[in-house]
């Protein structure tokens, strides 16, 4: 009498997981997810979640523990931590998205010229080179010190070192994806300039500009938060979670959350962001894909 096989055939294909499977696949990035998306729908609802005005001085109720009316107490100037926790998230997050878009949005560009005309090709990298000579925060520090603190001259400050990081990325891409078969026949054809940018050229650097667009997002919560804890940052009543440690430094012996409660949101904000951006580079890489496949 026959038997059924032990084992599946081996000629079956084996099930080509989804992108969005891969994504979902793993648990700590599924936390990383759950995690930064409490963070942006916090920041985001603070006017409803915040207890107290974030701004609100109270000297009489300076440095008081946890309680039902101060979930995670006050600062050395009465005002509540847990509101001004919530409502610097807002900022932090500002900064991080505003950077990487610009720096995204401007590096396109100058790759996109850099890598497909090559005769501005020499002059556009050496200028880069140049940026990426200076060190960032120093760099920060001058910009903010000669504009003045605010939120536009943080991302001045921050858009400008990202900047040549993008560029480089997207002309190493353009000088690739140029020689390509299909380039060559749009040029041979006549196909108008901006056509064979936007259509042929463009597409090919989405991949790896998402991925960076997120490593740029978590480094500028990070400097944001470096350059308010050292005074250079934004005005120090407005509320964010580098003024919040920057505040909790005098008072660190006496009352250490208000440096823990921010840097602990600081932390997992940036970790789940950057775990996010190795997922998406992993599913974006076709190497990574086939791997995924491979029985």
């Amino acid at each position: 009498m026959p038997t059924a096989p032990l084992t599946e055939p081996l000629d079956r294909p084996a099930p080509s997981p989804s992108r969005i499977g891969f994504l979902v696949s793993s648990p700590i990035l599924l936390a990383a997810g759950i995690c930064l998306t409490l963070v942006v729908i916090s920041a985001i609802a603070a006017p409803w979640l915040s207890p107290h005005d974030p701004l609100q001085l109270t000297p009489a109720l300076r440095l008081k523990p946890s309680s039902a009316d101060f979930p995670l107490g006050t600062d050395a100037y009465g005002r509540d931590l847990l509101s001004r926790i919530l409502y610097g998230g807002r900022i932090s997050l500002l900064i991080g998205v505003g950077a990487a878009v610009i720096s995204v949005a401007a590096g396109l560009a100058i790759g996109l010229v850099a890598g497909f005309f090559k005769w501005v090709d020499a002059v556009i990298m050496r200028i880069m080179d140049g940026l990426m000579a200076i060190p960032a925060i120093l760099l920060g520090i001058t910009v903010i010190f000669l504009s003045g603190a605010s939120v536009k001259s943080v991302l001045i400050a921050i858009v400008i070192p990202e900047i040549p990081r993008v560029v480089r990325l997207v002309r190493s891409v353009v000088l690739s994806a140029r020689e390509e078969p299909y380039v060559e026949a749009a040029v041979a054809i006549g196909s108008s300039l901006p056509k064979i940018l936007w259509r042929h050229l463009m597409p090919n650097t989405f991949p790896p500009l998402i991925v960076q667009g997120t490593y740029i997002c978590a480094s500028a919560i990070l400097t944001e938060a470096i350059l308010s804890f050292l005074g250079a940052g934004i005005s120090p009543e407005i509320p964010t979670w580098g003024n919040i440690m920057a505040e909790g430094r005098a008072v660190f012996q006496v009352k250490p959350s208000l440096i823990f409660w921010p840097g602990l949101l600081l932390s997992v904000t940036i970790l789940s962001i950057n775990l996010i951006g190795d997922a998406t580079r992993d599913a974006l890489d076709p190497r990574m894909k086939r791997r995924q496949e491979a029985p």
